[in-house]
């Protein structure tokens, strides 16, 4: 930075020098009516002891070291040696106008004093050390005339010193001021560059900041980007991008945000104005890349809102934040199908084992109702079945039952395929007693290709029935009952358990 700073003032001197050239070279150039100007002071008795041909020769020799001097700020327009001629010239013209007799003082000044606008210590000096060089040869060449001219002067000495004393008193006044005016020029200045530079690459970086994210903003439905600095919204793309900026001061919310409220699904709508609250952005920015929330749509479906941080201040707080908002609605669905996989059994397509854990789960943990049952079911001969009629009629049996077990289920609650031929359900009912009864008689009904009878061993239990117990106890109780109707059926039918 200290490098880039120092080249950015070495830059600005040597820029001003060409500029302050062409100005002076002008001022040369317009210099050459001081001649016509001391004529009309001639003809009108001002200038007693100057002469017509005078004014001719100061014109004609302005008119050459202007020339020079454009000649030479031309070819060498970055050297300092048409500064430092200006200058020389400059004083030689008031040495030939003192010799004229020409009366100056003030104008002895001007030069060193013109010098400063170069903002360069040695230029100064250098002027003013030929200012005083020629002042003191000029003195010293009209001091016989002038002391001649006054009765008080005893002698061209006296004239001398009295005069150059006075002017050096002058000419180091003018170098010490001159010191101070330059000093503070140049501080003031580098400050001037330094805020320049400052604001430039800030520009820079947020014009840089800004193409990046349109480039970006292709992957998103709607871009808004947040400057906190001067609390503004950019809007990079989407519906209001071309009404594109407008003002934060003191909102809650952006303008894109409020637009956007009014599709949130209803339910959602406190969660989405806490989550895009200005108010609260940037501490939940702080210290983090970005954050994001999902949310529905009511007309276009799920979407993702997420800010993200692009420009901190030095305490880490977020200056400048990018909202986007991406259309996650194919994502969603694509996600749900593949949980929806996850959980339902090929077969039968009811919810599978991993299914039934994580909802008996969220019972353990939440506790259960009063009309929760739990029903436990098996298939009657789906070995023999296997066995003698192949596994294809065995397949048909499992989704028979799981046809009977569902329809009957279905208005109380959910089945779930647990094993090859066990299913359990997880009901929400007073009397479980008439869905025994009704899945019996589905069951009873049911025809295949294969096979033309159905049979279902059930078991079922209510916590009603066992207030104290876990549902992990219930599960247990509704297993033992299966297995007890089980036992009945293969007594009943006059089958030995163990060819099952």
């Amino acid at each position: 930075m200290t490098s880039i700073y120092n080249n950015s003032y070495e830059t600005f001197l040597v820029n001003n020098r060409i500029r302050i050239n062409k100005y002076l070279n002008l001022a040369l150039w317009l210099c050459a009516l001081t001649g016509p100007a001391i004529a009309i002071g001639i003809f009108f008795h001002a200038f007693k002891d100057v002469t017509y041909s005078t004014c001719a020769t100061l014109s004609a020799l302005t008119i050459l070291v202007a020339l020079i001097h454009w000649i030479l700020i031309n070819r060498l327009p970055e050297s300092v040696i048409g500064s430092v001629y200006v200058f020389l010239v400059l004083d030689i013209l008031l040495v030939y106008m003192a010799y004229s007799h020409i009366q100056i003082r003030l104008t002895w000044f001007l030069v060193p004093l013109l010098s400063l606008a170069y903002c360069n210590y040695g230029i100064f000096f250098t002027s003013l050390f030929i200012t005083y060089v020629t002042m003191c040869l000029s003195l010293y060449y009209t001091a016989p005339f002038y002391a001649g001219q006054r009765a008080d002067i005893s002698s061209f000495n006296y004239y001398f010193a009295n005069v150059l004393s006075g002017s050096s008193i002058e000419m180091t006044v003018m170098a010490i001021a001159g010191v101070g005016i330059l000093k503070t020029m140049q501080r003031h200045l580098k400050e001037l560059l330094g805020t320049y530079s400052d604001i430039k690459n800030q520009e820079t970086m947020v014009h840089d900041s800004v193409n990046t994210l349109k480039s970006m903003a292709g992957i998103y439905d709607n871009v808004n980007l947040l400057i906190f600095t001067n609390m503004t919204e950019v809007a990079l793309r989407g519906a209001d991008s071309a009404d594109s900026t407008h003002n934060i001061e003191g909102c809650d919310h952006t303008y894109m945000v409020n637009e956007m409220k009014k599709n949130i699904s209803p339910d959602q709508l406190d969660s989405f104005m806490e989550f895009t609250d200005l108010r609260t952005l940037r501490n939940r920015l702080q210290g983090k890349k970005s954050i994001y929330a999902e949310f529905i749509n009511v007309v276009t479906g799920w979407f993702r809102a997420q800010y993200i941080t692009v420009e901190t201040s030095e305490d880490g707080i977020p200056q400048m934040v990018v909202f986007t908002v991406q259309d996650i609605e194919k994502d969603k669905r694509k996600e749900s199908n593949l949980i929806k996989m996850a959980h339902t059994d090929e077969l039968t397509k009811l919810y599978n084992r991993r299914r039934y854990d994580e909802e008996i789960c969220i019972y353990r943990e939440n506790g259960l109702d009063q009309g929760f049952s739990l029903l436990s079911a098996d298939v009657n001969g789906l070995k023999i079945t296997n066995d003698t009629k192949g596994h294809a009629a065995g397949d048909e049996l499992i989704k028979g039952a799981a046809d009977c077990l569902h329809s009957a289920v279905a208005p109380y609650g959910q089945v779930y395929r647990t094993g090859g031929d066990e299913f359990m359900a997880i009901l929400h009912i007073d009397d479980y007693t008439e869905l025994i009864s009704e899945i019996e008689a589905r069951a009873k009904i049911w025809r295949g290709n294969y096979s033309n009878t159905l049979s279902i061993s059930l078991g079922c239990v209510s916590h009603s029935e066992f207030p104290d117990h876990t549902v992990d106890e219930l599960e247990h109780v509704a297993d033992n009952r299966m297995y007890e109707a089980k036992e009945q059926h293969y007594k009943k039918a006059g089958i030995d358990r163990r060819k099952k």
